[in-house]
């Protein structure tokens, strides 16, 4: 029997004190000992926990232990996964055992320079050790600065601070219709409703959730917020009829939507709405919150269009895992905002600006950025190589690291299969979709080892049959 073998050199100091041994299918195994890999499926770890693993110290015996105390505490929001993580280091997480997985989902798309960064690092213990939080009734040094420093690198003027995405487009949508209430001053009924797109999310607050559109997102919550209506993504004529006058506040869309399954926007698309909004005095919102900040291999998504619009919302990434959102604006939109017109108690602290300035200075270098795109080109092209032969596997497709695997079934066998392998990724759209968001730090020998191990895992998807 023929095997294919790819040996990494990354390693991590975690990892070179443990030995994995994975069983796979025809009797073969993988050893992985002192950071070498000899990569293939993996299957069935079994591993050696390593010194750090010590649940004993919160009064927890193993993770089953973790698992049935959330089942009793925690509302049951959550479907979560399995494991109980307690460590990581760069792109790698480890459980309480001492599992080793390599982490493909970056806390959706949060930490974008992994974890453990030190720089990060020095800027939160230094920060914590200065100053971790005022009211945003006084003014503090690094809020200020990672604003000047958002504005010099964006379309905007000026920025506000909120706690994480869903707040950012809660603050956009109100920004929205207090901008065109002050644009038509006489009016008795000012525009106020907003358009969004098919495979969208925005979030799940009150707001938020009204522009997303998953049904089974808003159904149980219902009534949401009224004035939104759906449109296909990427559909100029059926757009063209909605955009109106006196009635649109705003037009909310992704350039890449994310938990919708990983799909583009056309620059014809964008250039469109753009110009649609602009002639009838509309605002254009762009929802960055996933797709920005250097996961395309630009430092905004839509820099690859040449499209820019009034507000765009930001958080994930960040502040490196920190809960951070930004509403980004125009001075024509912030000319419309007073005093009290917004706010929140935490957003913008001096502990998570500080956090966010490193990871703004260390993304927004041309090096690394370009690094992100060669990367990004590089995963696609491997998981085509080892993928697309597969009758399952629909298309690869993506920007930069932010990439999506759709399959003609569910893709939660796969996922299940990759994690047991030490390999952890998400799914989008409609579950059909594997979705990689790995940190932006990530080693071309750790996209070889995850593509393996997703054409390894690929026969778990025989046995489903559910589309």
């Amino acid at each position: 029997m023929s095997c294919m073998h790819v040996f990494p050199n990354s390693s991590v100091s975690q990892a070179n004190t443990v030995r994995r041994v994975f069983k796979l299918e025809g009797g073969r195994t993988l050893v992985q000992v002192n950071g070498q890999r000899v990569i293939s499926a993996c299957l069935n770890v079994e591993v050696k926990a390593p010194e750090f693993a010590n649940l004993g110290k919160l009064g927890f015996g193993e993770s089953k232990d973790v698992m049935e105390t959330e089942g009793r505490v925690i509302v049951g929001t959550y479907a979560r996964t399995p494991i109980v993580l307690v460590s990581g280091k760069g792109c790698k997480l480890y459980d309480a055992e001492g599992r080793e997985y390599l982490d493909m989902s970056s806390g959706i798309a949060v930490n974008s320079l992994g974890h453990g960064d030190p720089t990060w690092l020095k800027a939160v213990i230094e920060q914590a050790n200065t100053l971790t939080h005022v009211s945003n009734i006084y003014y503090s040094i690094p809020q200020v600065e990672l604003a000047k420093r958002l504005v010099a690198c964006s379309f905007s003027d000026r920025v506000f601070f909120s706690n994480s995405g869903t707040e950012a487009n809660e603050a956009a949508i109100k920004f929205a219709r207090k901008f065109q209430r002050h644009s038509h001053p006489d009016a008795e009924e000012p525009p106020t409703d907003f358009i969004a797109f098919t495979n969208s999310f925005h979030g799940r607050t009150m707001g938020a959730l009204a522009l997303t559109s998953k049904e089974h997102y808003r159904s149980p919550f219902e009534p949401v917020m009224p004035g939104v209506t759906f449109v296909e993504y990427g559909n100029i004529e059926a757009t063209k009829e909605l955009i109106q006058k006196g009635k649109t506040a705003a037009v909310f869309v992704e350039p890449i939507q994310g938990e919708g399954g990983i799909y583009s926007a056309t620059k014809e698309f964008l250039q469109f709405l753009r110009s649609a909004c602009d002639d009838a005095g509309v605002l254009l919102v762009f929802d960055e919150v996933q797709c920005g900040l250097g996961r395309t291999g630009h430092l905004w998504a839509h820099e690859s269009y040449g499209v820019f619009p009034d507000i765009m919302t930001l958080a994930k990434p960040l502040a490196g895992g920190l809960p951070i959102g930004a509403v980004l604006v125009t001075e024509r939109v912030a000319s419309a905002i007073n005093f009290g017109d917004h706010g929140s108690t935490f957003a913008g602290s001096p502990l998570v600006c500080n956090a966010a300035l490193a990871v703004l200075e260390k993304i927004s270098e041309p090096s690394f950025l370009a690094s992100v795109a060669k990367k990004g080109q590089y995963l696609k092209q491997i998981l085509t190589q080892k993928l697309g032969h597969n009758p399952h596997v629909k298309e690869v497709r993506g920007l930069g690291l932010i990439v999506g695997i759709e399959l003609d079934v569910q893709a939660s066998p796969l996922v299940v299969a990759c994690q047991e392998a030490g390999l952890l990724v998400l799914t989008s759209g409609k579950g059909n979709v594997v979705r990689l968001v790995p940190p932006l730090i990530i080693t071309e020998e750790e996209l070889e080892l995850a593509a393996e191990v997703l054409s390894g895992s690929l026969p778990a998807l025989d046995g489903s049959n559910s589309k």
